[in-house]
């Protein structure tokens, strides 16, 4: 890469690392480094939000969908967009004015006040476990876009970088650092992908005259789905809005309810047809730049045997010029590093307050955190080293918490007989049963994700418990 780009490249990183230094100061406590005060506006906590939750690895996975299967992939992040808005009028309600009254930093304390110590402890262990495996895919998805666009490095070493300053950062920074830089980091994607990346493909690659010639139709559809492929993105997704421990952590952080609902709905209209579209849009372009045989210096004469999702920088790095080069390879990476500061967050807020059991008055808290959060980091970086998918592997991490999660959730919101051993049961068994069916590619009917059995064994069990 020309030295230009590396030092624009640098240049971000240090900027990045600054805003966690800046707040590293101003924590006081733990009430100040996982919810911010409790005092963040709609529009910060909102872009924070979409991208935490589209982030790297929908990024590089929704490239990687793009170049599989065309403009149909965009309706992955349509669920985004379902689940958002139904949390906001369903679930910030409901939540908020509790958590703040009592002081939460995490989802599992309000599991607490419902179902009993054990209850929350577990969900703490399924949540934790679940935003590990999701920082791991935002780290492999740095790196493989490192590796795309930086020829010198190799999968570990590239990962190694992108994990230590994402850790760096979030050690010393808290949310609030973390939503800050989402918020520098998202415009510098938007920058990215809306001024740069797309009309410089576009044009590159020849118009609208190449596409149509070298696709074939179905790339330009949005009917290449199938309907339990839809489905299967639906029940993973949707349901996370309603146990992701980083989504609780902003509502938490936002000021009153109408600030965060007002987060949410800004939310889902990024995440839905705005990044849906421009992620697509870039996956799409990589497989025409493939066929044209843009990548043969690479080692790809055709898209045939290329991983899909190393396309996407494969054509990042054939196509931009001097300095826009850097510009761009810095967008993508804040689009990653702002879900892996997030998960990483979330994981450490589970250890120390629902694991650990850390007050928040303890004189020691903030010190603890963030050793805690770094050790988090150094295993996430273990985890990633092993996987291949960074779709995969975040789907798996999301699978898990819904399985477990979702139904004790939906039951401590609507349900007026509670029963802690129903709740138990449902997430153990839940959560587990996913895992199993994955890892040993049980075929479920008619090509259903696991998820729905993991759900559907979950809700069996709670209904059959509680009555």
């Amino acid at each position: 890469m020309p030295l230009l780009d590396i030092i624009v490249f640098v240049v971000y990183l240090l900027l990045v690392l600054f805003i966690g230094f800046y707040f590293y100061r101003k924590n006081k406590n733990t009430n100040d480094y996982y919810v911010g005060g409790r005092n963040m506006g709609s529009l910060h906590v909102g872009l924070s939000v979409v991208a935490t939750d589209v982030g790297g690895g929908f990024s590089i996975g929704l490239g990687g969908l793009g170049f599989l299967m065309g403009l149909s992939g965009s309706w992955m992040l349509f669920t985004g967009l379902i689940g958002a808005w139904l949390s906001a009028v369903l679930l910030i309600p409901k939540v908020i004015k509790q958590g703040h009254k009592f002081g939460y930093l995490t989802f599992p304390q309000l599991l607490k006040e419902n179902y009993g110590v054990t209850v929350a402890m577990v969900a703490g262990i399924i949540s934790f476990i679940g935003y590990l495996g999701f920082t791991s895919s935002q780290l492999l998805a740095g790196a493989k876009l490192a590796v795309g666009t930086f020829p010198e490095l190799d999968l570990l070493h590239a990962l190694y970088i992108m994990g230590a300053v994402a850790i760096v950062y979030t050690v010393f920074g808290g949310i609030k650092a973390v939503i800050y830089t989402d918020t520098f980091q998202w415009g510098i994607l938007m920058v990215g992908l809306i001024c740069v990346g797309i009309p410089i493909a576009y044009f590159s690659l020849g118009g609208w005259e190449a596409i149509s010639t070298i696709l074939p139709d179905r790339f330009l559809s949005m009917t290449n789905i199938s309907w339990v492929q839809f489905a299967n993105w639906f029940i993973t997704i949707v349901p996370i809005w309603f146990v992701g421990m980083t989504l609780y952590q902003r509502i938490y952080a936002c000021k009153d309810e109408k600030t965060a609902k007002k987060a949410w709905y800004i939310a889902g209209l990024f995440e839905w047809p705005i990044m849906a579209f421009m992620g697509i849009a870039l996956g799409l372009l990589a497989r025409v730049g493939a066929e044209q045989g843009l990548f043969l210096a690479d080692g790809y004469a055709t898209a045939a045997g290329m991983d899909p999702e190393i396309g996407l920088p494969l054509l990042l790095k054939n196509i931009l010029p001097v300095g826009l080069m850097g510009l761009m390879v810095s967008a993508y990476f804040s689009a990653i590093m702002s879900t892996a500061d997030s998960c990483l967050l979330a994981a450490s807020g589970n250890f120390v307050t629902d694991i650990l059991g850390m007050k928040e008055n303890n004189p020691n808290a903030i010190k603890v955190s963030q050793i805690i959060t770094f050790i988090i980091g150094l295993v996430a970086i273990l985890i990633a080293s092993f996987m291949t998918s960074v779709l995969d592997l975040m789907l798996l991490s999301y699978a898990f918490m819904v399985s477990g999660l979702l139904v004790p959730v939906l039951g401590m919101l609507w349900s007026k007989k509670k029963k802690p051993l129903a709740a138990l049961m449902a997430m153990l068994f839940g959560g587990f049963s996913t895992l199993l069916l994955t890892f040993f590619e049980v075929n479920i009917p008619l090509g259903f994700d696991p998820i729905l059995i993991g759900v559907l064994i979950s809700l069996f069990l709670y209904l059959t418990i509680k009555k």
